[in-house]
């Protein structure tokens, strides 16, 4: 079967999608234990642990003896359990004993290549001679003291291209988020889309307004005037399989905009991890990295939850949307230049995946 496809109970197979010869955040570092962890990534459900040397292990959640979810048993040092009738598999997934019977010529349980980096636990659910490390995306972020972070996660059930949509085109925040970081001048200011390579980049600058609420508290963390006026900027940059990383920030009018000296701006990146469930949920692992007040813990805290609250408003819209388009699967969508981004990183999709089925890309995505 081609690593792109998967198989459905008929014994028929299914492109999904989504490409899968790609790394994706599978959980925050700390969700992984020494207690079986289920997850179901790309249409896969595997499980994950972490044996007693510490580095966390994955598998598909499937017992090959009788096909028990493998996350209903225990660790036990290096070994993996089922809860079933005991059959122990070893770090590599090779069935290693189970009580009374002979076992070790069984096949081996499907692995999945992981790497716990940047506070998280990445999988990569495809070809796995292909699960190479230098493909994980760099972020500075992730691993530098000079940067706070604090995020969360969110079950959200809807396409994950839907919330890449909702990521790459911001004009919505003047009416889902109006009392947090929406305004008017959102809608009023000129948006660009340009790619290089696989890079999607649409941007949108603002000058001489009044900050949301939200930036306001920004401005104050950052020791700035609240109520300033300041120029504003969204540079939202999607790049495969899923990801998103939003550039914003204020700075004080004047004093140069996104290119501002660091103490006259309050500056960040919205991180966004997409990582597909099913072909209508996703788990949506979000935060906030900034370089201002980076040993403010309260500051972190707060931003965190005005975040938190936002991106919940996303969710209801974007569940809401889902059902709307479940409900009515041959309405044909409106168009508008607004939407590049979201056409042009689902363009990239696209091809991302006839790739890996070794296929000419249909283009079936618009492109403004």
């Amino acid at each position: 079967m081609e690593a792109s496809q998967h198989q459905r109970h008929d014994g028929s197979t299914v492109t999904p999608g989504w490409p899968r010869n790609s790394w994706y955040v599978a959980a925050s570092s700390d969700e992984i234990g020494t207690t079986p962890f289920a997850r179901q990534i790309c249409g896969v459900r595997m499980v994950f642990y972490r044996p007693a040397g510490g580095a966390p292990v994955a598998f598909e959640d499937f017992c090959p003896h009788r096909g028990a979810p493998l996350s209903l048993g225990f660790v036990r040092g290096e070994t993996l359990v089922c809860g079933y009738h005991g059959l122990a598999v070893d770090c590599r997934g090779a069935v290693e004993s189970m009580p009374g019977q002979r076992v070790k010529n069984f096949p081996p349980v499907s692995a999945f290549a992981v790497i716990e980096r940047y506070g998280f636990v990445w999988v990569w659910p495809g070809d796995q001679a292909q699960a190479s490390p230098s493909a994980l995306p760099d972020l500075a972020w992730g691993e530098s003291d000079a940067w706070a972070y604090g995020g969360g996660r969110y079950h959200i059930a809807c396409d994950y291209r839907l919330m890449i949509d909702n990521l790459m085109d911001l004009t919505h925040e003047t009416y889902v988020h109006a009392s947090s970081i929406g305004q008017k001048e959102i809608d009023e200011a000129p948006v660009k889309t340009h790619t290089e390579g696989d890079e999607v980049i649409t941007s949108r600058f603002m000058e001489k307004v009044s900050a949301p609420p939200f930036w306001r508290m920004a401005l104050r963390g950052a020791g700035l005037p609240e109520d300033a006026v300041v120029d504003r900027w969204q540079i939202c940059r999607f790049n495969l399989p899923s990801h998103v990383m939003i550039e914003v920030g204020v700075a004080l009018t004047g004093e140069g905009g996104y290119h501002a000296d660091p103490s006259k701006k309050a500056s960040s990146i919205v991180v966004d991890f997409i990582t597909p469930e099913t072909e209508t949920s996703h788990w949506y692992f979000w935060g906030m990295a900034r370089q201002f007040a980076v040993t403010d813990a309260a500051l972190t805290d707060t931003i965190r939850t005005g975040q938190g609250k936002i991106f919940s408003e996303d969710l209801d819209m974007l569940e809401q949307q889902q059902r709307n388009l479940t409900r009515y699967p041959d309405r044909r969508l409106l168009k508008l230049n607004i939407d590049a981004g979201g056409a042009r990183s689902r363009l990239a999709i696209e091809r991302a995946i006839a790739r890996e089925q070794g296929v000419p890309v249909v283009k079936t995505a618009m492109v403004a």
